[in-house]
């Protein structure tokens, strides 16, 4: 019984994966393909980083911290606790659908895909900053949320993902980022009020 829901959701899985992929054309094949690049968002992070500095002022620091360590157990786990255990090939890298497949500049990414660590990465960053500034800028969350959605998108675009892939990463992401948050939550109090009663 479980194994023929597996064989089903695979099932379908590739063929949501083959429809998403074969919509493309020349225009957003570039803007795909830059958009899933890291670097191409260093402007949008230190957005970020003016933002949070903005609204956190001597947290920000605490908070940076707390973001490294999300992002590194976000990307470690996402390759050492998915991609390794699970080995599911990227569909650039299945014999079987490497024809149907749309690349783009031949990228094809490394050999396994489950899960997406675009998609853990992102939802990592967008629902963490977002949980922070839930009482101060509800706003952010509707800018971020569709962003990481967006950037894991093109991962599916670019043909190295499937859908599940991007979702799986997307709720591992969205977890440690709670997990951090909670984190942070500890750090602050016991960081700040310490602080704060020592200064009255």
């Amino acid at each position: 019984m479980i194994v023929k829901l597996i064989e089903v959701l695979k099932h379908i899985d590739t063929r949501l994966f083959l429809i998403l992929n074969g919509r493309h054309n020349a225009f957003w094949d570039e803007i795909m393909y830059w958009s899933s690049k890291e670097y191409a968002w260093i402007p949008f992070y230190l957005f970020l980083l003016y933002f949070t500095y903005r609204s956190f002022s001597k947290k920000t620091v605490l908070i940076l911290v707390c973001t490294a360590v999300l992002i590194t157990l976000s990307d470690q786990l996402s390759v050492h606790l998915f991609k390794n255990v699970f080995m599911r090939y990227r569909p650039t890298h299945n014999l079987v659908l490497q024809p149907l497949v749309h690349t783009v500049k031949g990228y094809t990414g490394g050999l396994y895909g489950f899960v997406s660590s675009h998609a853990s990465n992102t939802f990592a960053l967008a629902c963490f900053i977002s949980l922070l500034l839930l009482n101060k800028s509800k706003r952010m969350a509707w800018i971020l949320l569709p962003w990481a959605a967006f950037v894991s998108y093109t991962r599916i675009y670019l043909g190295v993902h499937y859908p599940l892939d991007v979702i799986g990463g997307a709720l591992l992401g969205a977890g440690l980022a709670f997990a951090v948050y909670k984190l942070y939550l500890y750090l602050d109090k016991l960081i700040y009020s310490k602080t704060e009663t020592s200064n009255e």
